[in-house]
């Protein structure tokens, strides 16, 4: 059974002040593919999913929400936030093509939606112009736990702990020095995986969804879905 959402404040930061500590930093890559096409439909807060398979290596990783950063190919669409961007140029930086942002992520089932497939849902804490990402290598490094995952009475609910949890992830990245010096980890920066790999991202895409890529597609509406960020 799910978790209940405790009722009690929320910390303001997350991890130890000086930094990740066993079994973090966790590293984790894939292309953005479609997922469930409701993070910004119905959250409005949009995602780049990952494939899950990159789990494998990590049995023991509980569900739940999680911050770190990411490493993503940069194009010239991608590479100027929007001006209400939260972001400064020292909290996020782009280097030979690839950009470093920080972010938070979901790992698990998401009670409130009753997933059967386990998923890695990640929001990048920087605003973007409409650009579609699918198919973009994308670099993760996992820095710490935020909290376990809950079921919730409410989607109201669930937005509100979400938007929480993006604060949480902000702070503990960027105001302590023992985070933010992964910002420059040449692990978000190397993308061999990339060039070796079997290309197959509908395949990987099934793994997600069972069988149904419900994510919206480029140019669909006028929100951003999963995989636009």
């Amino acid at each position: 059974m799910p978790e209940i959402r405790p009722d009690k404040p929320r910390d303001d930061f997350a991890g130890p002040e000086s930094g990740p500590e066993p079994p973090f930093p966790i590293k984790l890559s894939g292309p953005v593919i479609k997922g469930f096409g409701r993070g910004s439909r119905e959250l409005g807060i949009p995602t780049a999913n990952i494939p899950p398979s990159n789990l494998s290596s990590y049995p023991d990783l509980k569900s739940g929400v999680y911050y770190g950063f990411v490493g993503l190919k940069l194009t010239p669409e991608t590479t100027q936030p929007a001006d209400n961007s939260k972001l400064t140029l020292s909290s996020s930086a782009s280097t030979n093509g690839v950009g470093v942002y920080p972010a938070v992520l979901s790992i698990g089932y998401n009670p409130y939606y009753k997933n059967k497939t386990r998923s890695i849902e990640i929001h990048l804490l920087h605003h973007f112009p409409r650009h579609n990402f699918y198919h973009t290598p994308l670099n993760l490094l996992i820095l710490g736990f935020i909290r376990p995952e809950y079921d919730y009475a409410s989607l109201d609910a669930l937005v509100s702990d979400i938007k929480t949890d993006c604060d949480v992830a902000r702070r503990s990245l960027l105001e302590r020095e023992g985070y933010r010096r992964f910002m420059g980890d040449r692990a978000l920066r190397e993308f061999g995986w990339w060039e070796d790999g079997d290309g197959d991202v509908g395949r990987l895409e099934r793994e997600v969804v069972g069988g149904e890529v419900k994510g919206e597609g480029e140019g669909e509406g006028g929100g951003q879905g999963d995989g636009k960020l």
